[in-house]
C-alpha cells in the first residue's frame, strides 16, 4: 500500500529556488466502530490498520484479552478514508470503552478526542527489569530501526517505533505520521503474533510523552529510548512505573532520566 503522495513543490536554498517533486507522507482518517457503533476517528498513515486498531484497543483498556478479535473493513475510499468494525462481546469490553473518543483523535496526541480527561495513571505494580542493557548496544539498536524506516527515507515526514527483546532481538518496526500510532501498530502487531511478552526495549524516533510511557507500561516494556526529548510527565511516570527512560539518543550522546540501573554504562 502506498503511504506517500508526490507533490510539485518549490525548494529554496541560499536565495536559489527550484521546482521539485516532493514525496509527502499520507495522513488520512480511520474510523473505528465497535459492534457497529462509532467509537473513534484516528488520523493515521494507511497501512497495518488492523494492527493499529488492535494496539489502540489494548492500550486504551477497551479489550485486553489475548483472544482473537474479528476486525473487518466495511468502507474504503481511494483517498484512504476507511472504516473498520470490531466485534467484541459486551461482557469483554474494558473500562476504556466507557470513555470512548467520540471526537476526532489527531495523529500527534492520543488524548485529543476524548470526551473527558480522566486520570491517566494506571493502577498496577511497577515493572522490574531482569535483563540490563549495555549502553554500547543502544546506538546499534537505533541503527536497526533506521534501516527499517523506508517511509521516512521517502518522505522525511513519518515517525517510527521499533521493539526488541531483552536479548536485543529485533521483533517489529512500524512507521506512521503519528508517534502514538506507530507505537500502537507495533504493540498490536506483537499481540497478533502472540509474542508481546518478549518485548522489553522500545525505540521511538521522536519525543516521548506520558502516554507513550503508559502504552509501554501496559505492554510491560521496561526500557524506552527516544531520539528526541521527553516530557516532564513522561519522566515522572517512568520513575513510578519502573521504566528506564532515555532521551536525546544521538550518537555519541544520550540522557537517562529514570531507573539508570537498567543500563550498564
Amino acid at each position: 500500500m502506498k503511504q506517500f503522495r508526490v507533490y510539485q513543490s518549490l525548494k529554496h536554498i541560499n536565495e536559489t529556488s527550484s521546482r521539485i517533486e516532493d514525496a509527502t507522507v499520507i495522513e488520512a482518517p480511520l474510523q473505528i466502530n465497535i459492534n457497529n457503533e462509532s467509537f473513534t476517528v484516528v488520523m493515521r498513515t494507511p497501512g497495518n490498520d488492523v494492527s493499529l486498531i488492535r494496539g489502540l484497543l489494548y492500550a486504551e483498556d477497551v479489550y485486553r484479552s489475548d483472544a482473537t478479535l474479528t476486525i473487518e473493513q466495511i468502507e474504503s475510499t481511494e483517498n484512504h478514508h476507511d472504516v473498520y468494525n470490531v466485534t467484541i462481546p459486551a461482557s469483554s469490553l474494558g473500562k476504556g470503552y466507557l470513555t470512548k473518543r467520540s471526537l476526532l483523535s489527531v495523529s500527534s496526541c492520543g488524548i485529543c478526542g476524548k470526551q473527558e480527561l480522566d486520570n491517566p495513571m494506571p493502577c498496577d505494580t511497577p515493572l522490574k527489569n531482569s535483563q540490563p542493557l549495555e549502553a554500547r548496544h543502544i546506538h546499534e539498536l537505533y541503527r536497526v530501526m533506521q534501516a527499517e524506516q523506508n517511509l521516512f527515507k521517502d518522505t522525511g515526514g513519518s515517525h517510527a517505533c521499533a521493539i526488541f527483546s531483552g536479548q536485543r532481538e529485533f521483533l517489529i518496526c512500524h512507521e506512521d505520521i503519528g508517534r502514538h500510532n506507530a507505537v500502537d501498530k507495533c504493540i498490536g502487531g506483537l499481540l497478533q503474533q502472540g509474542v508481546l511478552a518478549d518485548a522489553k526495549i522500545m525505540i521511538v524516533s521522536g519525543r516521548v510523552s506520558y502516554e507513550i510511557v503508559t502504552k509501554a507500561f501496559f505492554a510491560k516494556i521496561s526500557i524506552i529510548i527516544a531520539v528526541s526529548a521527553c516530557s516532564s510527565l513522561a519522566i515522572d511516570f517512568a520513575k513510578e512505573f519502573g521504566i528506564c527512560l532515555i532521551g536525546f539518543c544521538r550518537q555519541p550522546k544520550m540522557t537517562i532520566y529514570s531507573n539508570p540501573q537498567y543500563i550498564l554504562l
